[in-house]
């Protein structure tokens, strides 16, 4: 794998590589966080929506700081966390009548995790080697 990466940045360049995962980290970062408050706000409970809605979309807020500062350690642990919300849509997709609303957390969290940990490599390798130019 690691070959195989070594080999894509040397054909296209650090440049569009970064350029496209960022992309893709905006585009499902973007996905999940409006599906997260539509689940959210789906949780009918005592407390009224506004806890689970916090609950779900919170998590992924505080990364915000970071995506927008295009740090790669944020968007690292950005993909770490991803992870949980692949998790929680897998476990939605096995609930009766929930499959499809499952299914498309669980890819939007996959895209998530990898364009996170895409951008966090090739970003980290261009700020390397901008330094030692």
């Amino acid at each position: 794998m690691r070959r195989w990466l070594e080999d894509l940045e040397a054909r296209k360049g650090l440049a569009p590589l970064t350029a496209r995962m960022r992309r893709l980290v905006l585009a499902s970062y973007g996905l999940l966080v409006a599906l997260m408050i539509y689940r959210g706000l789906q949780i009918e409970g005592d407390t009224g929506p506004l806890v689970p809605l916090v609950a779900f979309v919170l998590p992924l807020v505080l990364f915000l700081p970071s995506l927008l500062a295009r740090r790669p350690r944020g968007h690292a642990w950005l993909a770490f966390v991803s992870l949980l919300y692949f998790a929680q849509g897998v476990m939605v997709a096995t609930l009766p009548g929930q499959g499809l609303r499952g299914v498309i957390e669980a890819l939007v969290a996959l895209a998530l995790f990898t364009g996170c940990t895409g951008y966090a490599r090739f970003r980290s390798r261009q700020l390397q080697t901008a330094a030692h130019d």
